[in-house]
């Protein structure tokens, strides 16, 4: 059986926790997009943790976590991360990758970099890691599979056809140093040698896996928002964070995906450019912020704060129907206990209309939000396990989100930890 965790928004809703959680019940867990552009905060009895490229089940020893061929591979970053969980006291965690995966090469990093300095105020908020300049190198073909990294004259013959390109503009469009192949062959051979082990037909263990009856976890970074097709283009990911993505970019038949899990919180928030309907400014913002999650809402990979609002049903609603969700999980419900009444976006008006489906990124930003309020429950629900614990008007909020949403919602996370989760 394959199970998805995705995000119904712009990324940031707290699907590494909640990873954590059913991973516990899971025999597999799989990235199977994006790179280390993003990262996924957990907090268990290990202490607080910020994952990029490791899939979130490395906390559990029973789990055999890979890296699928969808994922835009950062080798050295992954080893440091490694490294540092490791170095933390957690037991060795089962990590494999994918001989098909493709390696993020240091030159991919440059030219996001380098782009986002010549684009200047239209740049597009990367976190210039890279993601943009590889998935673009993957389609046209010149990228290298880490199974390439074992076979010298595959790589030098490649590389060698990329770097031309690479340098011509390099040199003509960037004003940059070019790329020296010979110290690039050999830094990509040392990191080879060192993930070696990890190595396998990922495709393979999957499918044998699941004849066996075991049941794998797929996660996936960011959000229906950010999805390269779907999403609010062009300020978007580059590759797709969608549940259906999953079965290409972890190599699992399409039959066995049984549960979609689509992750939101219970107000909205985000970190990069783009439209943001319900985006608040000011105090407002800042005290939102502050008092979201045990660090407040600043960005996992960038630290950058990000931008908040109050829930967004016609996102919400829009982005567990591309995921095909199964059902809704709704995190950071804690947070808005010190609120007298909470705005629910209902609708956009544009151009003198009211709309409740969600437009395409010309129209969104044309868009204002059309609120409801609801009641607050002023008081604190952090830790509540037991729905019938939790406030009236509390129980309400959730009822509505969930009519809005048109998707059941049975896990409502009410803090941080792995512990403070209710299934109604």
């Amino acid at each position: 059986m394959v199970r998805t965790i995705v995000g119904a928004n712009w990324g940031d809703e707290g699907k590494g926790k909640i990873t954590d959680v059913l991973a516990e019940s899971s025999d597999v867990v799989v990235r199977f997009q994006g790179g280390a552009n993003a990262g996924h905060t957990i907090i268990n009895d290990y202490g607080k943790f910020a994952l990029h490229l490791l899939p979130s089940g490395v906390f559990h020893p029973h789990i055999a976590n890979i890296i699928g061929p969808g994922v835009a591979l950062d080798i050295e970053k992954l080893l440091a991360e490694y490294k540092s969980v490791i170095a933390r006291n957690i037991p060795t965690p089962k990590l494999y990758i994918s001989d098909r995966a493709q390696v993020l090469m240091p030159y991919h990093v440059d030219f996001d970099r380098f782009e986002e300095e010549r684009l200047g105020k239209a740049s597009f908020g990367s976190t210039k890691s890279g993601i943009a300049p590889f998935y673009g190198d993957k389609y046209l073909k010149i990228g290298i599979q880490v199974c390439q990294l074992y076979d010298e004259d595959i790589l030098r013959a490649r590389l060698g056809s990329a770097v031309t390109q690479k340098n011509v503009v390099l040199k003509n469009l960037y004003g940059k140093p070019e790329i020296d192949v010979e110290q690039l062959i050999s830094h990509l051979q040392e990191l080879a040698e060192r993930i070696r082990p990890m190595v396998i037909d990922s495709t393979l263990y999957l499918h044998k896996a699941l004849k066996a009856g075991k049941t794998v976890l797929l996660e996936g970074q960011l959000g229906s928002l950010r999805d390269i097709e779907h999403g609010i283009y062009p300020y978007t990911t580059s590759s797709s964070p969608l549940a259906g993505y999953g079965t290409v970019g972890a190599g699992v038949p399409a039959r066995e995906m049984k549960d979609i899990f689509c992750v939101t919180k219970a107000y909205s928030s985000c970190v990069g450019a783009g439209p943001f309907t319900t985006e608040l400014f000011g105090d407002e913002a800042q005290e939102l912020r502050k008092r979201g999650g045990d660090a407040g809402e600043y960005g996992a990979t960038t630290g950058r704060p990000r931008r908040v609002g109050w829930f967004d049903a016609v996102a919400s609603r829009y982005g567990c129907m591309v995921q095909g969700a199964t059902e809704a999980v709704l995190t950071n419900l804690d947070v808005l206990g010190y609120l007298d009444e909470i705005p629910v976006c209902i609708a956009y008006e544009v151009e003198g209309k009211e709309i409740t489906d969600f437009p395409n990124t010309p129209t969104l930003m044309k868009c204002t939000p059309v609120y409801t309020m609801l009641p607050g429950w002023k008081s604190d629900v952090r830790g509540v396990t037991d729905w019938n614990l939790l406030p009236e008007n509390c129980q309400k909020y959730i009822e509505f989100i969930e009519k809005q949403v048109e998707v059941p919602i049975h896990m409502i996370s009410t803090g941080p930890k792995r512990s403070e989760i209710l299934y109604r």
